[in-house]
């Protein structure tokens, strides 16, 4: 069984910085191309960042392009999200997931495994 943890989350107020973890229990983590979506209260779970199918090349959505860095270590099966430059409108529960297919890295249907969450509050 696979599981994903996430951790890191926190408050912080706007400008500063968080480092989210992301680890992988029960199955290789290079088995995986993985991402990180994030939830703000009312509305629909988005992507945010991925790795691309083969692990070489990243993809970050436009809200996060500049100020998010999507990074993992293989020999510690974890993935992190580095984000800089935080803003109010970044709160959300931000999730780590795992890809099993080589669909689209931005679409959340092609995730099968999800980790439980970790909240991201900026205050302004």
């Amino acid at each position: 069984q696979v599981q994903l943890v996430e951790s890191g989350g926190g408050l912080v107020q706007a400008g500063g910085s968080l480092r989210l973890s992301c680890v992988v229990f029960g199955r290789t983590f290079s088995s995986y191309a993985m991402g990180w979506f994030r939830q703000a209260p009312g509305k629909e779970r988005e992507f945010v960042a991925a790795f691309s199918w083969s692990g070489s090349s990243t993809y970050y959505a436009d809200s996060v392009k500049g100020r998010f860095t999507i990074s993992k270590d293989n020999a510690k099966n974890t993935m992190y999200l580095q984000m800089s430059s935080l803003k109010p409108e970044d709160t959300a529960v931000y999730y780590c997931a795992a890809r099993t297919n080589p669909g689209s890295a931005s679409q959340r249907n092609n995730y099968a495994y999800w980790g439980q969450g970790t909240q991201v509050t900026v205050s302004s």
